[in-house]
């Protein structure tokens, strides 16, 4: 089990700046890669950005150049820092934990989600 808390969420203008966080605690060594994504109302969910255990990033092409995705592995916690913001940016964002464990009957992988945060860029 992997528990993620995030933070950091909140109301800016456009062309302000928020950094997320995410705090992530329980079996951490399963953990194989982290990432955001987010989700507007009316809209699916989509990939924001993802980074790997070896720091490894993939941005979607609306968010490159304006955010980027780091990790504090002493503190277990994936920050994003977004930049530049704009009214298309708005949406809650969630915290995502890919993990992969390795057993004798196969390699299993799950996905653990945080609750989300808000992100409201009024223009």
């Amino acid at each position: 089990q992997v528990q993620l808390v995030e933070s950091g969420g909140g109301l800016v203008q456009a062309g302000g700046s928020l950094r997320l966080s995410c705090a992530a605690s329980g079996s951490i060594s399963s953990i194989n890669a982290m990432g955001w994504f987010r989700q507007a109302p009316g809209k699916q969910r989509e990939l924001v950005a993802t980074i790997t255990g070896r720091s490894s990033t993939n941005y979607a092409d609306s968010v490159k150049g304006r955010f980027t995705i780091s990790r504090d592995n002493a503190k277990n916690t994936v920050y994003l820092q977004m930049n530049s913001l704009k009214p298309e940016d708005t949406a809650v964002y969630y915290c995502n934990a890919h993990t992969l464990v390795a057993a004798p009957t196969g390699r299993y992988e799950y996905d653990y989600w945080g609750q989300g945060t808000q992100v409201t860029v009024s223009s």
